[in-house]
């Protein structure tokens, strides 16, 4: 009998265990994601593309997996992306699309994450891969008047320090909502995202 995977991903809270599991995944993360319908890849890169003027800026998919997103990205205009992970078998994966300029593994504690006008975090912060202390690390990493792209799903979004979290960049002035919007993520499996993105000032 397969492994369902989809439904282990958001009940494993444990961080080692989650790489493990998506490590292991990996082989049939995309059939398995694709069959329920992830949308969020293609709405987080529409979404970025808005406010990006400069397409050949370079990209950091950060938690890249598979690659779906560099596709996503890849779409919406942008031709220079870099992918970070935490899964070596995920980065093999991503390898074979031969879209990204360069595919690195990160230790999870302590991403280095370089410097970027622009940077994506799809289907990763909050109750998922990464915890919301992500968000802090990326925002500290992006530069004046980059760009920051993410998402939360219906799990995450259930949380509301994580949005007090987000809040606390955007009521300061530290960072500026420049998009958000409530949608499918994974419509099979009835679950919803809501699609960010922020700049800093």
């Amino acid at each position: 009998m397969p492994v369902d995977y989809l439904n282990q991903v958001y009940e494993t809270t444990d961080p080692d265990d989650l790489r493990t599991l998506y490590d292991n995944w990996s082989a049939s993360y995309e059939t398995d994601v694709t069959e329920s319908g992830y949308a969020t890849p293609k709405r987080c890169a529409e979404a970025l593309a808005q406010f990006a003027p400069d397409k050949s800026q370079p990209v950091l998919d950060f938690g890249c997996g598979t690659g779906l997103v560099g596709l996503a990205l890849e779409h919406a205009g942008f031709s220079i992306i870099d992918g970070v992970d935490t899964s070596p078998n995920m980065l093999v994966q991503a390898g074979t699309k031969n879209l990204y300029r360069s595919l690195t593994k990160i230790h999870p504690d302590e991403p280095k994450i370089g410097h970027y006008n622009l940077i994506s975090a799809v289907g990763l912060i909050g109750s998922d891969a990464a915890p919301m202390s992500t968000l802090y690390t990326l925002m500290e990493a992006l530069p004046k008047e980059g760009k920051l792209v993410f998402s939360l799903n219906d799990h995450a979004l259930a949380e509301p320090e994580n949005i007090g979290r987000l809040n606390e960049w955007l009521d300061c002035g530290a960072a500026h909502l420049l998009f958000s919007e409530h949608g499918e993520h994974l419509p099979k499996i009835d679950l919803q995202s809501t699609v960010y993105v922020v700049g800093k000032p």
